[in-house]
């Protein structure tokens, strides 16, 4: 059997082949009854739009280009999760594309994006090429998310309030006696905000000197590596909070070959709250980033930059709290 067409819809109907247009993009003013018609008739049929020919009478692809910083890390997960919800709600697909395999190949994965004819691109995390994405951002509405970079012209930025993350780690820390306290950080204007709260938190607590800040590289790996060098200093810190989960992660695993036990040896807390931090094995405390609602508010944004390009950008910042679990612990005690 051949598959059906617009004209096959009408005519069961009984209407004309725009008024069937007009139901199928939603359009006002349909009187109901017409509208009914027109519904039973393509259930009856099995009609379904030609996505293509759709793209070109409206002049959009009702597509949208994601780019990731690196799939590889279980924070953009749940962050997708709310990103897709909100713009399949709209009528909108997501096409996505990995960062990390970007570097690897050498591809500019933006550029394909906008070949694609996207209606708009969101950028989430820390890019290594941000002269493609202004090139990208001249020509498509873009949105970029859980980072502050790049600050480029007509581009909304939604992100944590990583500095206010930060502190809610160091402080919790802090409270419960530890004096000592390491950061493994990353890299990026993320990592970087969540090292500056750290050690501005610690200088206000008077505990300047004995801060210590180990480099990471957000991987779980970079972690482990990190608290080795951390625990063969002198004096071992007896606290580590960690640029993100991942490297928590890590940092759990080099506490416990050296014999140490977390808590009650060292207390650490991760970043992000995502998926490895709940499995009971692990029990990381952790800060919440709100990655759903980030997600969700910049498919928002987006939203709104697709019907108004020309508008200023705008940052805009969700706040975090601190997940306690069964990783810290006050000093000495289990």
């Amino acid at each position: 059997m051949r598959t059906p067409t617009i004209r096959d819809v009408a005519a069961r109907a009984g209407v004309s082949k725009s008024l069937v247009s007009l139901v199928l993009r939603g359009a006002d003013g349909v009187r109901p009854e017409k509208r009914a018609a027109v519904m039973t008739a393509i259930e009856e049929l099995g009609y379904r739009p030609n996505a293509a020919a759709r793209s070109l009478s409206e002049r959009r692809t009702r597509s949208v280009g994601v780019l990731l910083n690196d799939l590889r890390n279980p924070w953009f997960v749940e962050l997708l999760d709310g990103l897709n919800s909100r713009l399949y709600d709209s009528g909108l697909h997501t096409l996505l594309a990995d960062g990390h395999l970007n570097r690897r190949l050498g591809e500019d994965l933006t550029r394909t994006f906008t070949e694609l004819r996207v209606d708009g691109l969101v950028a989430v995390g820390t890019l290594q090429d941000p002269q493609a994405l202004r090139t990208a951002a001249g020509q498509i509405p873009t949105v970029v998310v859980g980072t502050r970079e790049p600050v480029l012209p007509g581009v909304d930025i939604v992100a944590n309030d990583d500095e206010q993350g930060a502190r809610l780690a160091t402080e919790h820390l802090i409270r419960l006696g530890h004096r000592h306290i390491a950061h493994i950080a990353g890299h990026g204007a993320v990592g970087e905000l969540r090292r500056r709260s750290f050690e501005a938190t610690m200088r206000e607590h008077g505990l300047a000197d004995t801060a210590v800040v180990e480099q990471g590289d957000l991987t779980e790996e970079g972690g482990y590596r990190a608290t080795v060098r951390l625990l063969s200093r002198p004096r071992r810190p007896t606290a580590v909070f960690a640029v993100n989960d991942m490297s928590c992660v890590g940092a759990l695993s080099a506490a416990e070959e050296s014999g140490l036990r977390v808590p009650r040896d060292l207390s650490l807390v991760g970043y992000d709250n995502t998926y490895l931090s709940r499995l009971r094995h692990l029990w990381l405390t952790t800060v919440d980033n709100a990655s759903h609602d980030v997600g969700r508010r910049a498919a928002q944004r987006l939203l709104d930059r697709i019907e108004n390009p020309g508008r200023p950008g705008a940052v805009e910042l969700a706040a975090p709290f601190l997940e306690v679990r069964g990783s810290t612990g006050v000093v000495g005690e289990g």
